[in-house]
């Protein structure tokens, strides 16, 4: 994969466009929207970003961040890193199989009525696999082609909302102080976070990635800009097209195309809607099937696990987690935001870890890209992580699963980990020969 397929990717991998901001924008309104649009990249996305790109440079192993914290902390903290990545995909990827069936009902309601939508989301999840199939640079190509498909109706909803502006005055300005009539800061910013989550999943690839040492860093920079850019330009359209900040909910995007453009930009709208799905599903795949690999060839799951073919796809691994994810539909998980948190936050914790600790234990180690400030600086990136993490954890107290509580629910998953490592160590499975 070469860098702009890559940059791609990692673009779907996190963002997947402004598809996901309307809980924002109706929980916070547009002002605060705004702020925390500007403001968590920097504290959030940069700092990740940063940490993914020296960690990826440096050790760019197929098996990514498993492979940072087993070399860091060692196997058993490795195979902790594999397992809250892996549970968190179980309630991530559920979502994105239902945004596409959620947005092809509202081009007609009786394409996805009843059995019909489980049976689409299924599709999804078996073209995916189809596609991950053929390799990474297939993935990565494909993205570049969705991620254009995506953002041009919104190009057309931002240039048509300014030049309204432009003709009619700045009378939408004012919407930017308007509060939201179901104001809720603390969960505008868990989702928030949910949108800028994921910077680490494209260096499970990095075996199948062109100059490594050279393009994580810049994939991850360049990304992280596109990210923010496409989530807070379509923001400052729809504020100044004067729409009601209290009128979005998730899947709005459709209605203030229509109000602003007509039809024909709703429907664009809604067939982005579809790639948005689409395209998450299709690379978090790639990103998630990596992991077992890598568990497998350190012989912490079955050796069958670990077979790849002729096109370098570890295609066991692919259709193991494909299974897993397509069982997962059936389950009523809505935006389990708050235990993907839990799981991907800790998970993503232990990465920083590992960059302190590969700093103080093997300050020799070529490093292609470092994050700057020395040790201190690489303390000082997960800094602003580590309080958000703790803050989405505090906001998170009375959600619930069920009968259950979300936090005590995510951390018996967690807690799982330790004792599947000890039943896998148990076994002593021998790694395949390379």
């Amino acid at each position: 994969m070469k860098l702009l397929p890559l940059i791609a990717a990692t673009y779907f991998m996190v963002s997947g466009g402004p598809y996901g901001l309307e809980d924002i924008i109706g929980k916070a309104g547009y002002g605060r929207a705004l702020l925390l649009l500007l403001f968590l990249p920097l504290i959030w996305s940069l700092p990740t970003s940063l940490m993914v790109g020296e960690l990826a440079s440096t050790l760019p192993e197929e098996g990514g961040y498993y492979c940072w914290v087993r070399r860091a902390l060692g196997t058993f903290w490795g195979f902790q890193e594999a397992w809250l990545s892996l549970t968190a995909s179980i309630f991530d990827m559920a979502i994105y199989p239902v945004l596409f069936v959620l947005y092809l009902g509202r081009l007609e309601p009786t394409w996805t009525a009843g059995y019909r939508g489980t049976l689409w989301a299924l599709v999804v999840v078996v073209l995916c696999a189809l596609w991950n199939l053929r390799g990474a640079a297939v993935v990565g190509e494909g993205s570049i082609v969705l991620f254009t498909l995506l953002l041009s109706p919104f190009v057309v909803l931002i240039l048509v909302s300014v030049y309204k502006a432009f003709l009619h005055g700045h009378a939408g300005i004012a919407s930017m102080a308007a509060p939201s009539t179901g104001y809720d800061l603390a969960g505008a910013i868990s989702v928030a976070l949910w949108n800028y989550m994921g910077w680490d999943n494209a260096s499970t690839v990095a075996q199948e990635v062109e100059n490594p040492q050279r393009n994580y860093p810049r994939a991850m920079l360049t990304a992280a800009g596109l990210v923010a850019a496409t989530y807070i330009l379509p923001l400052l359209a729809v504020a100044l097209a004067g729409i009601p900040a209290a009128q979005f909910s998730t899947g709005a995007w459709t209605d203030a195309a229509h109000t602003i453009a007509g039809p024909i930009l709703a429907l664009a709208v809604v067939l982005g809607g579809t790639i948005n799905g689409f395209g998450m599903f299709n690379a978090l795949m790639l990103s998630y099937t990596r992991i077992p690999y890598a568990l497998a060839r350190e012989g912490l799951l079955p050796k069958v696990v670990a077979r790849k073919s002729a096109q370098g796809v570890p295609w066991v691994s692919v259709l193991l987690c494909s299974v897993a994810w397509a069982l997962a539909l059936n389950l009523s998980f809505e935006r389990l935001i708050s235990i993907d948190l839990v799981l991907y936050g800790a998970a993503l914790l232990l990465e920083f870890v590992a960059l302190v600790v590969l700093r103080l234990r093997e300050p020799d180690l070529h490093r292609p890209f470092r994050v700057p400030g020395g040790t201190a600086g690489a303390i000082a990136t997960g800094i602003g992580p580590a309080l958000l993490i703790l803050f989405a954890l505090y906001a998170a107290r009375a959600e619930r699963v069920g009968p259950f509580p979300a936090l005590g629910f995510a951390a018996a998953v967690a807690a799982t980990g330790p004792i599947l490592y000890l039943a896998a160590r148990a076994r002593k499975l021998p790694a395949p020969s390379p």
